[in-house]
């Protein structure tokens, strides 16, 4: 960053809000050598942004629709060289303890331009945030699963995944169109959406919306097994005996 001004991508759902940064950075501009490279009004345009732009740093707001700043910060880790973050925020200083415990830089709105100032001086010592950091932060469930195709970012809806299948190194992503392979840990997605997602093997979730039942049939070793028929997709997945009562409990459902 030493030969370049820094590159900043403001990303926050209110223009107003964008306007001010833009302001604020203007005011910067005098002290520190800087360059807006583009505007986001949520993480989904974000992160299309970034497969077209490189930025040293984002400045993002937490809270806003489609994907807010804690999603994409953990999607925008999986770029070749993620830009580093501070984020924006109108939080209580409460719900920020857990943001200082985890030293994650913000700024608490309404941004002031000596506090910005301080925060972008600091920008060549920032690391992008790890995503065991990111995992202390108070979140709600990621809307999207992020997979890494030909350098570039794809989000996947949750709403779209049928299953979740773990094999060898990767989890494989089913939906109606295709499949993506995701590194990820089952149990960790488990855990993320147990709401969503109903395990039926220890390799396997099932999105309990795209189950269309269960049928008796013949495993490899000729003994009968149940396995769950699935909406939209002609495959079938086994139920292992140790999830015997997933059929039961669903079945009366």
């Amino acid at each position: 960053m030493n030969d370049h001004p820094l590159r900043i991508l403001i990303v926050d759902d209110e223009s107003p809000a964008r306007r001010r940064l833009r302001d604020l950075l203007d005011d910067c501009a005098s002290a520190l050598p800087l360059t807006v490279v583009g505007e986001a009004g949520n993480g989904r345009e974000a992160l299309d942004l970034l497969g077209n732009v490189s930025a040293d740093l984002m400045l993002v707001d937490i809270h806003m629709p489609d994907m807010d700043g804690l999603e994409l910060a953990h999607h925008a880790l999986k770029l070749g060289q993620p830009p580093a973050i501070i984020f924006t925020t109108a939080y209580d200083q409460h719900a920020l303890a857990a943001f200082d415990v985890n030293a994650i830089d913000y700024l608490l709105k309404p941004v002031r331009v000596q506090r910005l100032l301080t925060a972008l001086h600091k920008v060549p010592q920032l690391k992008p945030l790890e995503a065991s950091k990111l995992e202390k932060l108070p979140a709600n469930a990621r809307r999207f699963l992020s997979v890494t195709e030909r350098s570039r970012v794809l989000l996947v809806p949750v709403e779209e995944v049928i299953y979740l299948k773990a094999e060898l190194k990767y989890i494989t992503i089913r939906t109606t169109q295709r499949q993506y392979l995701l590194e990820e840990s089952l149990t960790k997605l488990e855990e993320e959406y147990g709401d969503r997602f109903v395990r039926i093997h220890r390799n396997c979730l099932i999105a309990r919306a795209y189950i269309r039942g269960f049928e008796r049939r013949p495993g490899p070793d000729g003994e009968p097994r149940w396995e769950v028929l699935l909406r939209d997709v002609p495959e079938s997945l086994p139920v292992s005996r140790r999830q015997q009562h997933v059929v039961r409990e669903l079945g009366r459902g």
